[in-house]
């Protein structure tokens, strides 16, 4: 468990969370139209499991 939050605590998934709020935040605001979040928010996530993929497997 202590393993599972110091892996939360990393650059690169506070990054991907940013990010990911940031997006939903303007979506929600109007600022940004939902179909940009969407592809956005996407590519940053299955970057994001894909490295989490190789680590395992690596």
């Amino acid at each position: 468990m202590l393993k599972n939050i110091a892996n939360l605590i990393k650059v690169k998934t506070i990054v991907t969370f940013a990010v990911v709020t940031v997006f939903a935040v303007l979506s929600l605001k109007g600022q940004i139209s939902p179909d940009n979040v969407m592809i956005i928010t996407s590519s940053v996530i299955a970057f994001y499991f894909g490295t989490q993929h190789e680590k395992k497997e690596g």
